[in-house]
């Protein structure tokens, strides 16, 4: 069942830019007032088809093209969790094998007729932060790492992301740091927010061995409930949670699409 979540939105009689973020567990979307990264309507959510195919998550998205064709009908944003390069999905940790060399901008156009861009999740959520939430003021090189089903990675320096970045599959003790790190393993085994945090900052150790970052932002949606567990995350940069929350996918994705193709 689809459902619909109301933050951040403005009315307008303006018609924006779809974005649309692919999770392991929900695709979600909005139109976007891109003047300020608001959003023009209410959220709509759907989740994931537990057959994640390519055909299966394609006809979501038309159904999302469709609910908001009223405030956007041009190029739409999609985000994907996994490496994106010239529109063709490379990975696919937590979704269906069948996205590994899919051509996702042609699969989307397919089914909606219209023209779409897509893009790694967590590097549509640093454009989106370092333009209109926790990282807009900082002209050095920003991190967001967002914990969900995986864990994703986006890189931003001097307010332009950087393409191809992997950190949720650096290896820990000999396996991909998002099974012990991410949000999914914390709900999977049950932990404490304490007790997961100590696998976190494990990883963020990690991390910080290949990369100095000067700022770094923590999002996806365990973000929500910050005040938990982010105090006691351990970094050498300065720690920020996302402003734009679980919508940063959606508003990244937006601001992709209003930039045509590359």
């Amino acid at each position: 069942m689809a459902t619909k979540k109301t933050p951040r939105t403005k009315s307008a009689s303006a018609k924006g830019v779809l974005g649309i973020d692919i999770g392991g567990s929900g695709i979600k979307g909005a139109p976007v007032d891109l003047a300020t990264g608001e959003l023009l309507a209410d959220r709509l959510r759907i989740p994931t088809p537990k057959l994640s195919t390519p055909a299966n998550v394609a006809k979501v998205v038309k159904q999302i093209c469709e609910h908001f064709v009223d405030y956007a009908d041009g190029p739409v944003g999609v985000t994907f969790p996994g490496v994106v390069t010239g529109g063709f999905t490379r990975t696919a940790a937590n979704v269906d094998k069948g996205w590994i060399g899919c051509n996702a901008d042609a699969l989307f156009e397919e089914a909606t007729g219209r023209s779409f861009t897509v893009i790694n999740d967590a590097q549509a959520a640093v454009m989106a932060e370092v333009r209109y939430g926790a990282g807009r003021d900082n002209n050095g090189m920003v991190l967001m790492l967002t914990f969900g089903t995986g864990i994703g990675s986006g890189l931003a320096y001097r307010g332009v992301s950087m393409h191809g970045v992997e950190f949720g599959h650096i290896k820990i003790d000999g396996v991909d740091a998002e099974v012990n790190a991410s949000a999914n393993a914390k709900d999977r085994e049950g932990w404490s927010y304490k007790k997961w945090v100590k696998n976190v900052n494990v990883y963020l150790q990690h991390v910080e061995t290949i990369l100095w970052p000067d700022l770094l932002i923590i999002g996806g949606g365990v973000s929500e409930d910050a005040e938990k567990w982010v105090p006691l995350l351990k970094s050498r940069a300065p720690i920020v949670v996302a402003e734009l929350t679980n919508e940063a996918g959606i508003v990244g994705a937006a601001i992709v699409a209003s930039q045509g193709k590359p």
